[in-house]
């Protein structure tokens, strides 16, 4: 065994030691349910928000669906190639067109009628947060960009992939828009731009950005750009599903807007909304986008398909708030929490107590997994519980009494 292979297999065992090692898990799926060692779990897990991977009937509609197609039309299996070669096929292109039409419901009529917005179609929430940040950071002006504390893996590391000179980086506390209104009276004029990266429903922690609060510092500086990753509120949250910025009333306040299909929309792929001249910007100056294979046009016909439906969820959005509340309020042990999200973070503090407490739950029947370090803050680990709209409310009542 040479150097490399021995530094390896010491720092994984310091990883054990730590309760910190992570292992592909064995499992199978089996509608809501998942099996681990022949044992059926309620998925508690899953960011399958609306339940809709698990749907039989949308998915066998879908099949119908293709099944009637002209062989002539019907996607393909593979996109073979970037979109800027052969991979730019007929159901990305409609996919755009009926994202922005949908983008358009969450807008008032007047909003509508002056609307410049455009839609780039792109292969993951993770490729549009590396390549976005880093593209933007290209252009010739000096920028600040402002990161609140617990944002994505993805938004980080676009900001680390920043190789302009003219453009620094500081954090401001989660949440705080007091810290955050500090850190902008704090540009000189020598700033000719100030980026805000949010997300809108944090990944870990369930909770929401204050969108109008932030639209309104955008509102008081001229130099300010907002970028929003919607990620974990499309679908759940909005009227239509459009997330936390439909239901605010923020949506064209937002620079750059970013959802994915990863989660509610139970596909593949992810959008940004912006501009027109920065969606060809994007074009021609996002890595990640230029350098990666298309998804396959099967899977943006499958978005396509989940997206007509999309803004008549209403009643599973609706029962997926109503599910959050309740498990939310029992742990908190107060009645009086309202709707974040449907994350709840269920926190027990050191490595060894959430592992535990994770099994804990496995064993009463549910598929619950520990959530630490580095993804979490030391001492913060938890389990995090995620709600959807296939869970019951007797669901909800067993996990209830199971924490």
């Amino acid at each position: 065994m040479g150097p490399t292979h021995s530094t390896i297999n010491q720092v994984l065992e310091t990883l054990k030691s730590k309760q910190q090692y992570r292992q592909l898990p064995k499992i199978k799926h089996q509608d809501q349910w998942i099996v681990s060692n022949n044992i059926s779990l309620l998925n508690i897990s899953s960011n399958d928000y609306l339940g809709l991977a698990n749907d039989k009937r949308l998915q066998f509609d879908f099949l119908n669906y293709l099944n009637e197609m002209p062989e002539s039309l019907l996607p393909k299996m593979g996109s073979t190639s970037s979109r800027l070669l052969t991979g730019n096929h007929e159901q990305l292109q409609l996919l755009e067109d009926e994202l922005l039409d949908w983008y358009k419901l969450g807008l008032s009529e007047e909003q509508r009628a002056i609307s410049q917005k455009a839609v780039l179609v792109v292969n993951s929430g993770y490729h549009a947060n590396i390549g976005v940040i880093p593209a933007l950071a290209k252009l010739p002006l000096t920028t600040l960009i402002l990161t609140d504390t617990l944002i994505h893996a993805s938004l980080i590391d676009g900001v680390r992939l920043i190789s302009s000179k003219q453009c620094t980086y500081q954090r401001y506390r989660h949440n705080d828009l007091n810290h955050l209104a500090s850190l902008i009276q704090e540009a000189d004029d020598s700033v000719a731009r100030i980026i805000i990266v949010t997300e809108s429903i944090f990944s870990m922690d369930g909770d929401r950005a204050d969108l109008k609060a932030l639209v309104g510092l955008k509102a008081k500086d001229p130099r300010i750009e907002l970028y929003v990753d919607e990620a974990h509120a499309v679908g759940v949250l909005g009227r239509n599903g459009l997330g936390l910025a439909e239901e605010t009333q923020t949506l064209e306040d937002i620079d750059y807007l970013v959802g994915t299909f990863g989660k509610a929309f139970a596909s593949m792929g992810a959008y940004i909304i912006c501009n027109e001249p920065i969606k060809q910007w994007f074009i021609n100056q996002m890595r990640s986008f230029i350098f990666s294979t298309a998804l396959p046009p099967v899977t943006h016909c499958w978005t396509r398909f989940v997206l007509a439906k999309m803004p008549n969820l209403i009643t599973l959005r609706s029962h997926l708030a109503q599910l959050s509340v309740s498990v939310s309020q029992a742990i908190n042990n107060d009645p009086n929490i309202v709707y974040q999200s449907p994350i709840i973070p269920y926190i027990v503090g050191d490595n060894a107590s959430a592992v535990k407490k994770a099994q804990d739950l496995q064993q009463a029947g549910f598929y619950a997994l520990p959530i630490r370090p580095p993804t979490v803050p030391v001492n913060t680990s938890r389990i995090r519980l995620v709600m959807n709209a296939q869970l019951t409310t007797s669901d909800c009542a067993r996990l209830i009494d199971q924490l």
